[in-house]
């Protein structure tokens, strides 16, 4: 086990040093500061492989019987467990002290079990001589000539524990297993100890770091503030800021032009009235399907004609659903069917082939319903592309997690609802710049066709960064602290492209 000392000004170049020479897993012991900034112990991944073989091969040794007919038993003795106590306490490493001292606890408690069990079978024939006390060893050693040095014994994290030799049976096989059992049960605790650590120690370091960072550049701190207000993630906003240049004049407008750049828009190409095809609207309850569907299809009867449109509604779970979109197509003048089942959509939509455009309304499900999985599996023909439709007032977490459930990475496009309603606009893009999708529509009203739109990527980045009131969420300088203290999870704005 080789352990190397690296030292630099800051904890991040020390980091940066460990992993050049030792590579990405080595293993952080310790870290303190030093006259040169900060000391930072480390060990090679192959350090945590010589642990495990020296925790295998370090198990306790089996009683050897002697040549005479009967020896007694005596308990080990309590010097040699100080005296390795004493000789395990000398390492440096603060976690060996730890595993050493608890491994050493459990082996004594077994120790005693055993020999409190073994003990009324053996009858001992003369008591044996006490030891001597531990003052007394040690004294002797400080007296001993220097011509004979003592031997250095390297520190192990199992302990040694030797027992008298006495006339015991050999354990059974069960017990055997047993004792193995218990020292996997070990290795696999410390083990896990060891990669908890780490993974704190990497965390909190990090979290230093960016800080450090920050402070040493008002323009990354005066960006991740703003871009906080706004309502974007962290882990986009750390994304922005690590590629932020020193020189730049305006971070705003850099940042902006970057987001623009990463949100997908389909204001550039063909609309979807335009483009034809069979489309299934999918979404939340609420986040207003049908009135988009009324919407696209009275965007399409406008410029096409109503003869050309198939409207068809899944809705069949609440009270009068399908009745809403059955008066949208009375005033555009476009009868509007009902499907049940998978195989009655399918009629359906073998019925209505000869149509320019066959727009699906489907039920309002919560992301996380049972039934999401079955509507889906119901709208897999291989002719029906899916918008999903999202409510652009709904909280980050609740974007990301629709995102997930009705699997937007496999639908066409994704149609922005309640644009009115939100207050920040930033969680929304934030999801899909991550989730790379394109926006092909918003509606910002309930109004139909009127409330219906296609902004560039541009527009939306500029709604999003608007600055907004309610000094009630407002964060301060003293709070981003707090926010980027806590474990980030790592990836999270790989998508993003600076």
């Amino acid at each position: 086990m080789n352990v190397r000392r690296f030292t630099a000004r800051t904890a991040r170049e020390a980091l940066t040093q460990v992993r050049q020479s030792l590579g990405d897993d080595a293993v952080v012991l310790s870290t303190k500061p030093c006259a040169d900034g900060v000391e930072v112990l480390a060990m090679a991944p192959e350090g945590m492989q010589q642990i495990e073989r020296m925790a295998a091969s370090s198990a306790p040794a089996l009683p050897a019987p002697k040549t005479t007919t009967r020896t007694p038993l005596h308990k080990p003795a309590a010097t040699d467990v100080a005296d390795d106590v004493e000789q395990l306490a000398m390492s440096t490493l603060s976690f060996q002290d730890y595993v050493r001292e608890r491994m050493l606890k459990r082996r004594q408690e077994a120790m005693k079990a055993e020999a409190a069990a073994s003990a009324p079978a053996v009858e001992p024939r003369a008591a044996e001589p006490e030891p001597a006390p531990l003052q007394s060893r040690l004294a002797a050693r400080m007296n001993a000539p220097a011509a004979t040095p003592a031997r250095h014994v390297p520190p192990v994290l199992h302990e040694e524990v030797r027992a008298a030799a006495a006339e015991a049976p050999m354990p059974s096989l069960a017990d055997t297993a047993t004792e193995n059992a218990r020292s996997r049960r070990d290795q696999q605790d410390m083990m896990n100890e060891l990669r908890s650590m780490k993974g704190l120690i990497e965390e909190r370091f990090g979290a230093l770091a960016f800080m450090e960072k920050l402070q040493r550049q008002p323009a990354q701190a005066r960006l991740t503030q703003r871009l906080l207000d706004c309502g974007f993630s962290p882990a986009l906003i750390r994304k922005l800021a690590e590629s932020l240049s020193p020189s730049t004049v305006d971070e705003t407008a850099w940042a902006a032009s970057v987001l623009e750049r990463n949100l997908l828009s389909g204001e550039s190409g063909a609309a979807l009235e335009d483009q034809g095809g069979v489309y299934a609207l999918i979404g939340s309850t609420g986040v207003g399907k049908t009135t988009s569907t009324a919407k696209l299809a009275a965007a399409f009867a406008t410029k096409y004609g109503a003869a050309n449109l198939g409207l068809v509604t899944l809705d069949a779970y609440r009270v009068g659903a399908h009745e809403q979109l059955r008066t949208y197509g009375r005033i555009l003048g476009v009868p509007v069917h009902t499907a049940h089942d998978r195989a009655s959509l399918e009629d359906l939509l073998d019925l209505l082939a000869a149509k320019k455009m066959v727009l699906i309304d489907t039920a309002g499900m919560a992301q996380r319903d049972s039934r999401t999985r079955d509507l889906l599996d119901m709208l897999g023909h291989r002719s029906i592309q899916k918008l999903l439709v999202v409510n652009a007032a709904a909280q980050g977490e609740t974007i990301e997690d629709v995102l997930v459930s009705y699997r937007a990475n496999l639908a066409k496009g994704v149609i922005l609802s309640k644009m009115d309603e939100a207050v920040k606009l930033a969680p929304a893009l934030d999801a899909l710049i991550r989730h790379k999708l394109t926006v092909l529509g918003v509606a910002n009203g309930q109004r139909v066709p009127e409330d219906w739109h296609r902004l560039s990527s541009q527009a939306l980045v500029h709604r999003a960064l608007r600055p907004t009131a309610g000094n009630a969420y407002r964060i301060d300088a003293s709070d981003m602290n707090l926010i980027f203290a806590a474990p980030q999870v790592r990836a999270a704005a790989n998508a993003l492209h600076v």
